[in-house]
């Protein structure tokens, strides 16, 4: 008995030493990745997680926008391809939009047209997509307008707004998501966002070669920030999320409720209705209901590679996939909006899991979700 006593005293000593040291050593962020992930009864990022953290609300408008039902909604039943990869990766929403009517829809584990998750790094897209608002409005110049105007830390450096969005910066960002010592694990965990991004330094030439940091983004949402003088989250409902007419307030998170910076790399909770939106406003060059949205421009060069051979424009994912051009929001845990402007197809899929391989730089199930749509419009 006396030895167990010793024991637990002794783990506990060793507990409390090493929470006081992640305090001392500016490592007390992992703590709080600990009781996000560990102490819910997860092992990684998960798509319920953003009541663990603050939250900002992107609000929708007072005038809503449905989506139509195709003419054959849901009269065709999932493949068994998409069934089971469905159920190997526990997909809980998968959408399939034919003629800007939705065809197909699918929802699993008690999910709806209205739960929320976490779009992980379709987040990005969206970011992207409010520097060509800003670009629009005269808060930033162009493309081509060097960060740093906005931040002047970065006066030595030649990275330009458009070298944000289509990840080629230059940061000395390492984009890891296993070690818990890695920026990418501070960044989402750490209470003091922008001290992260702005202790960044510019270790290569920008504009030069495609190199997916999520560091990228979450500056570039901070440059839109001090341009707009708004929160993340007003100029996205604003400036998408009310004129596209969202169906529901989404959220988005903040790295604290003190300085309540967005984590513009990823964190907006919606639904799949309306993340789909965002496929449908670029398929249709920036127009929504004949209101122009977007320039048409900056939504054509986001839509294809910057560097050739590279799978990225501006914010986007690009894919030649069966010869169709394609570009795509992708989130982590196989958060997909895929839209495939020459058959006006956009394809949905949300869920826990992707696939650990990639082929041509997607995880393989992103291609499964294209072919089982195509199987199924053809029945």
């Amino acid at each position: 008995m006396k030895f167990i006593k010793k024991l637990l005293k002794w783990l506990i000593g060793i507990v409390v030493a090493l929470v006081i040291a992640a305090y001392i050593f500016d490592y007390d962020y992992i703590l709080k990745g600990v009781r996000v992930v560990y102490f819910t009864g997860h092992s990684t990022a998960f798509i319920d997680d953003y009541p663990y953290f603050e939250n900002d609300t992107i609000k929708k408008g007072p005038q809503t926008d449905a989506w139509p039902l195709h003419k054959n909604y849901n009269a065709v039943t999932a493949t068994d391809e998409l069934t089971a990869i469905n159920d190997k990766y526990g997909t809980i929403a998968y959408l399939i939009i034919k003629n800007d009517s939705i065809f197909y829809e699918q929802y699993a584990e008690g999910y709806s047209k209205d739960s929320k998750t976490n779009s992980f790094s379709m987040a990005k897209s969206i970011t992207s997509a409010l520097l060509g608002k800003a670009i629009m409005e005269g808060y930033i110049k162009n493309l081509d307008q060097p960060i740093s105007d906005f931040y002047p830390q970065f006066k030595d450096t030649k990275t330009t707004v458009g070298d944000l969005s289509s990840m080629s910066s230059g940061l000395d960002w390492v984009e890891s998501y296993t070690s818990p010592f890695s920026i990418t694990a501070r960044a989402n965990y750490d209470d003091d966002l922008a001290e992260t991004i702005l202790n960044q330094k510019v270790v290569k030439t920008p504009g030069k070669e495609f190199e997916y940091l999520s560091g990228s983004t979450q500056l570039l949402g901070m440059v839109i920030k001090e341009a707009t003088g708004k929160q993340l989250a007003n100029y996205l409902s604003e400036s998408f999320w009310q004129p596209l007419g969202a169906e529901n307030d989404a959220l988005w998170q903040l790295d604290d409720d003190e300085n309540k910076l967005a984590k513009a790399f990823c964190c907006i909770s919606s639904n799949a209705r309306d993340f789909a939106r965002f496929g449908k406003l670029y398929k249709d060059h920036g127009k929504w209901n004949g209101k122009q949205l977007l320039d048409s421009t900056f939504v054509a060069k986001s839509t294809q590679s910057r560097f050739k051979g590279q799978p990225y424009g501006y914010g986007f994912w690009v894919s030649d996939y069966n010869n169709k051009h394609t570009f795509a929001m992708i989130g982590i845990l196989g958060q997909y909006v895929i839209t495939i402007p020459e058959d006006n197809v956009i394809i949905i899929r949300l869920g826990h899991h992707r696939s650990p391989e990639k082929v041509n730089f997607f995880p393989s199930d992103f291609y499964v979700y294209i072919d089982e749509a195509y199987a199924m419009m053809k029945k």
